[in-house]
């Protein structure tokens, strides 16, 4: 990638989107390696120059694509498992510049939903208005803070779906308890919605995050917040147990992706993480 300079205002956190923009960056920097775990041909142009300036220029901003690249991979099996458990739709909330009914071994029936950000999704849209998606993909532009609007949709698709599974990657640590909470409920009241997929932070590693590059986004109105002490757990009482749970950095060291200066860190601490700095993607299923 060979970005031109365009200008101070590429170098700064505009909003919440721009963090799509920066997570599309290290998929397609994994995209290029020889043995990468997954291949995303539109990471390239969904980035654009503002993903590669974030990536470089925020406070360790680069320095983390070990975990990105693991949290993409781990998304893609427990949808892809999902799928061929026989779900019958996708929703994807704050899908943000994700590709996977392009990339991904799809069913032609399956329907996938994507929910974002109005200008999220028309930035999405025009970047990608030559591709073809590999199911039957619709995008709904919708801010996921609007109870109401969340809930008249969720109803429509569960209505519309026998067998759903929720994807909610890089969403919920910008939410605070209270919200994270109040959606959880929200999804578990649709009898359709099975799996619920989400990434989630202990105590520990929230503390670091906002210390770190947290900064800069808390200034552009992305601030990090959501890092319950009970762990996957936090969700039991909303109508949602956890099924399976996969560290980050776990998963990064099985293919080689890890930081050496981390390695120390495993085997991960079994029971709550607390203080201890985890990172992890969770399979949740509804009662």
């Amino acid at each position: 990638m060979n970005p031109q300079t365009t200008g101070s205002e590429n170098l700064a956190v505009r909003g919440v989107s721009d963090t799509a923009r920066w997570v599309a960056y290290f998929r397609a920097q994994e995209t290029q390696r020889p043995d990468a775990l997954f291949r995303d041909p539109f990471a390239l142009r969904l980035a654009g120059d503002h993903g590669f300036h974030l990536a470089n220029t925020l406070a360790d901003g680069n320095k983390h694509e070990w975990a990105w690249v693991a949290r993409t991979y781990l998304f893609d099996q427990f949808i892809a498992r999902a799928i061929q458990d026989g779900a019958d739709l996708v929703l994807n909330l704050a899908a943000g510049l994700d590709a996977r009914p392009y990339r991904m071994n799809l069913p032609s029936a399956l329907q996938w939903v994507e929910v974002d950000l109005p200008d999220i999704v028309a930035y999405k849209e025009e970047v990608l208005r030559n591709e073809k998606p590999r199911c039957r993909l619709n995008r709904v532009a919708l801010d996921l803070s609007d109870g109401p609007a969340r809930r008249k949709l969720f109803a429509e698709l569960g209505a519309c779906a026998s067998k759903v599974v929720v994807a909610s990657e890089g969403l919920l640590i910008y939410f605070a308890s209270e919200e994270v909470a109040s959606l959880a409920q929200d999804l578990s009241a649709e009898k359709n919605f099975r799996n619920w997929i989400i990434d989630l932070a202990s105590p520990g590693q929230l503390r670091l995050m906002q210390r770190t590059t947290g900064k800069q986004l808390s200034e552009a109105g992305a601030a990090f917040k959501f890092g319950p002490a009970e762990g996957p757990n936090f969700f039991a009482p909303y109508g949602w147990d956890p099924k399976e749970v996969q560290g980050l950095l776990k998963t990064a060291a099985q293919f080689q992706r890890a930081p050496a200066e981390l390695l120390s860190l495993l085997p991960e601490p079994k029971g709550k993480f607390g203080n201890y700095p985890w990172t992890g993607v969770c399979l949740l299923t509804r009662r």
